[in-house]
């Protein structure tokens, strides 16, 4: 069975930093592009980050841009999402997405793309 799996999540104070993972069973990573999204309560579906081990590309919106980062690790088939200097207005559900065989790029905003979805992992930034 195909999957991933979102941890990392907490309570962290503003100012802060967490990792988030995303691992995968079932699939392996050297050949997909693998989403971070998040969602606030009452919110839509926000992109975070992109990277891909099929060309190495990474995509960071510009809403975070500076601040969040992504990264690989092969050999345990996960994939990072490490967020520094957190916001109150960072607070939400984080979740992993994959699609396989493709770069990231500015389209893998767009959460409809992805095809393999994990659970979220809940981020709480505190003030």
């Amino acid at each position: 069975e195909v999957q991933l799996q979102a941890s990392g999540g907490g309570l962290v104070q503003a100012g802060g930093s967490l990792r988030l993972s995303c691992a995968a069973s079932g699939f392996g990573l050297e050949d997909s592009a693998i989403g971070w999204f998040r969602q606030a309560p009452g919110k839509e579906r926000e992109a975070v980050g992109c990277f891909s081990n099929t060309d190495g590309t990474r995509y960071i919106p510009d809403s975070v841009k500076g601040r969040f980062t992504t990264s690989s690790d092969n050999a345990k088939n996960t994939v990072y999402l490490q967020m520094n200097s957190l916001k109150r207005e960072d607070t939400g559900v984080y979740y992993c997405a994959g699609l396989k065989s493709i770069g990231c790029a500015s389209w893998s905003q767009d959460p409809n793309w992805f095809n393999i979805w994990g659970q979220g992992t809940l981020v709480t930034v505190s003030s």
